[in-house]
Formats: structure tokens, sequence, C-alpha cells
């Protein structure tokens, strides 16, 4: 028949017939075959089973150990490790600026109170909780302090990522600041007191031109690492033949090539044979016009009196309020830039009190330049913190928070402060929201009768 179905059928007939035979030697070997193949398959079974309940062993031991270690809580915190140093809530908000590293040149010598992002750059973990906290509340704030020896030069420079603002405090100096296009350079002199501004990719340098060390406390608009570029840096580092080009100097390439890069950072230069190297330094003084766009005369300027202490601003003021016509080129010129800052002197007589008070609309960062007091600070997370405060060291305060400062010894404590804005400072007291605040909403609040209320005096206006 032709029908493979039926033969098949057929076949199985038989072959059912023939079941008490023993198999023949090829069916045998077809049998062992099959065998194999299942063993093969049960071992590879085992063995992927083994590997899986392996891995997912680790797996769980090390999430295990990591739980332990960070100790998660509900609301998403991690505490620290359980012999890892705790580091007090205060220095988020201080920093001993004298007990930070010096980075030392031929002419003088830098320290910072800055983030950096190798935490191994930091000196202490008090350091670094100071940096971490600028940086995560994007103050746009880095200070330092330079101190140049006399005859010293910061050499001409300029910061990718910050305008820089500095107060001197001890000293004179001659400043240098080349405009866009090379078009305008303006230089001044400066004394003790006042205040300098060189905005964001300014081209500057600062000479020590006094028989003393100048000594400026400088702030900069970053919690980023400050990002500079020293003009002798830039000339080392162009080719020969294209630096050549630019300057088109006498000699060609072949003078470029008489230049040799000194072995020591010249960040702040001072030669050996400085006498030898210049016989004729001018220190012109640019009209009032060009000098007062970068410059600031903050010890002669207006005094604000408040109960307990002294303001002097260096700030904007819109129309130019209160401020004579060289300062309002001051003013002008730090609108115009992007996140500049306002910069005061704040001077608490002895027992003195700067009250509780939160600005809207700047981070507020300062350097003990005098005296001695007590910093307070209330988070909106509930952190609460007190601490003195002394010569040498930098304070911070994140926009909102609440803050007071208070002059503890004798002597008046004297502050160089810095708002991160180009505006006019907001702000708001507690005395002022305290009276702002209806009384009966006050009498609810603290369970408190609504008459008790009159015994505070209103708010006067600073």
């Amino acid at each position: 028949m032709d029908n493979q179905a039926f033969e098949m059928h057929g076949e199985s007939i038989q072959s059912s017939s023939k079941g008490n035979e023993w198999p023949k030697k090829e069916e045998r070997r077809g049998s062992w075959s099959l065998m194999k193949v299942f063993l093969v398959c049960l071992l590879a079974c085992v063995i992927t089973t083994a590997i899986g309940v392996l891995v997912l062993s680790l797996v769980y031991v090390n999430n295990t150990a990591f739980m332990k270690e960070t100790d998660v809580t509900d609301n998403g915190a991690s505490s620290p490790k359980p012999d890892e140093k705790s580091v007090d809530s205060k220095f988020q908000f201080l920093n001993h600026l004298g007990k930070s590293k010096v980075y030392s040149y031929p002419g003088g010598e830098i320290q910072w109170a800055r983030y950096r992002k190798d935490v191994n750059e930091y000196l202490s973990d008090e350091e670094m909780e100071f940096g971490k906290s600028i940086n995560n509340h994007r103050s746009k704030m880095t200070f330092g302090t330079l101190r140049i020896k006399s005859k010293g030069l910061r050499a001409p420079h300029w910061h990718f990522n910050a305008n820089e603002h500095g107060y001197l405090l001890q000293g004179t100096a001659w400043i240098g600041v080349i405009g866009a296009d090379d078009s305008v350079v303006t230089t001044y002199n400066v004394t003790a007191g006042q205040v300098i501004f060189f905005p964001r990719n300014t081209v500057h340098w600062i000479k020590n031109v006094g028989s003393e060390d100048c000594v400026f406390l400088l702030f900069f608009t970053t919690h980023e690492e400050l990002q500079t570029l020293d003009v002798d840096d830039a000339f080392f580092s162009t080719p020969e033949d294209i630096a050549a080009r630019a300057l088109k100097p006498k000699g060609g390439v072949n003078f470029i090539r008489t230049f040799k890069k000194q072995a020591e950072d010249q960040a702040i230069n001072l030669p050996p044979n400085l006498d030898q190297l210049v016989q004729n330094a001018t220190y012109v003084q640019s009209p009032d016009n060009l000098v007062w766009r970068y410059f600031y005369n903050l010890k002669g300027s207006a005094e604000y009196h408040f109960p307990g202490g002294i303001f002097q601003w260096a700030r904007y003021r819109r129309n130019g309020t209160g401020l004579n016509e060289t300062e309002k080129i001051f003013s002008e010129s730090l609108h115009k830039h992007e996140n500049t800052l306002t910069l005061a002197t704040l001077r608490i007589v002895s027992n003195g009190l700067g009250q509780p008070h939160f600005h809207f609309n700047a981070n507020e960062m300062g350097y003990v330049m005098s005296g001695c007091g007590q910093a307070g600070v209330i988070l909106s997370s509930g952190v609460t913190t007190n601490f003195n405060i002394g010569i040498g060291d930098v304070i911070f305060f994140p926009v909102g928070t609440q803050h007071y400062l208070k002059s503890i010894c004798d002597e008046d404590l004297l502050l160089i402060l810095a708002y991160s804005t180009g505006n006019e400072l907001e702000t708001l007291r507690m005395n002022g929201y305290f009276h702002g605040t209806a009384d009966h909403i006050l009498a609810q609040l603290f369970s408190k009768e609504q008459s008790e209320f009159k015994k505070f005096p209103k708010a006067a206006k600073n």
C-alpha cells in the first residue's frame, strides 16, 4: 500500500508483538546515548542551580552589610557607621581658617575655605563639613585670604567661573585690570579698608607697593572648585611658533625660546633679583570713571547705625539712592555683571547684638577681623546650633536661615561680610516678623492671652 501512515502503524503492531525479545545491539547503543544526554542535562541543571544559589547568597550578604553600615531610617536619612567620627553640625556654618592648609609661593601665601572634589585635600573632617555645606547649598561663594610680601606680585590671571570681590585688611597695593579686547587698561591704588572687584574672565593683577605685607580677604562667586589661569602658565602652554606670531617680538620664535619656566609656581611672584630686573616702575592711577568700576572706598562710605553696632556697605542701590557720583559708578558696575556680591563691614560693640534675622535672596559668608562673638543658626530641617567665633574664623549662613551674631568680649566684634546678590539685599528680622503677625494669631500659637503681646515694643526701622 502506498499510505505511509498505515505502513508505520502496521510496523508498530509487529514490533509490539516482539516486546519480550532482548533489544538488538544497535538498539541498546541508542538507549545508552539517550541516557548519557539525560545525565549531562541533569548535571548542567545542578551546576546552574548551585551557581544561582551562590550568587543570591553573596548579594544578600552584601546588601545586609550595606544596610548595617548606613543604618537606613524611615525618613531616608543615613547615619554614619558606629566607629565613624561624628562631626559637630556647627561646622556646616563655621570654618577655622587658621587650621587650613597654607599654600606658599615665592611672594606670599593663600588659605582657603572652599569646596574640594577630592576629599583627601581637606585637612580635617570639620573642614570637609564646611566645604560640603557651601556646595550643597549652592551658595555661589568661596573664601580665601591672600598675603603678598612687600614688592610681591599676584601674577596677572583670570577666573573662568567666578567674579572676585576683595577687601584689603592691611597694606598698600597697586591693581591692574584689562578690559575686553584689551581696549581699556585700568590701574589704581588701594589702601586698607577699601574694596576691589574683578568680573569673571577679566585679567587682573595685584602688586604690593608698600613696606609691609598686604592681606586681602577675597570672596569668589562659585561653590565649585575655582578655575584660574595665570598669564605665565598660558604663555608657556602656547606653542612657541604660535606665541611668536601672536606677540611679534624682535627675533621672532628665537626670542620666545629665551623665556624659561620657573620650577616653582609663580602665582605670587617675588624674584630674588627683582631690583636687577626692574629699573623703572610707575604706579599710574586711571581716571575715576574707570577706577570706580572695580573699586569702592568702603571705609569712607556712609555708616548705618543700629542698636548695638554699625554697617558700611559696598552694594547696588536702585536709582543710586544715598550714593555719591563715584559710588554710583560702582553700584552700576555690580548690577551690570551676573552673580556679583554685596559686601559690608559689620561692627558690633561689646555685648551688642545683631538680632536674629534671615535673608530672602542671598547666602551670607563672613570673616572675623577682630574681636570675639557668638553665632546662632536655625535651619528649616530643625538643626539648631550656637557656637563661638574669633579672629580668622569664616562663617556661612544659607539663604532663608535665621541667624544672629553677638559680641561677647570687651573688644568690638568686626567682620567683613559678603552676600550672594548683586541686587538690593532683602532681610527680615525677628522683631519685624513678630510684630507683623496679628496678636490674636500669636495668642493662639503660644497659648497666651492676647493682651500679653502688647508688652513687646514696636520694631524700630533701621
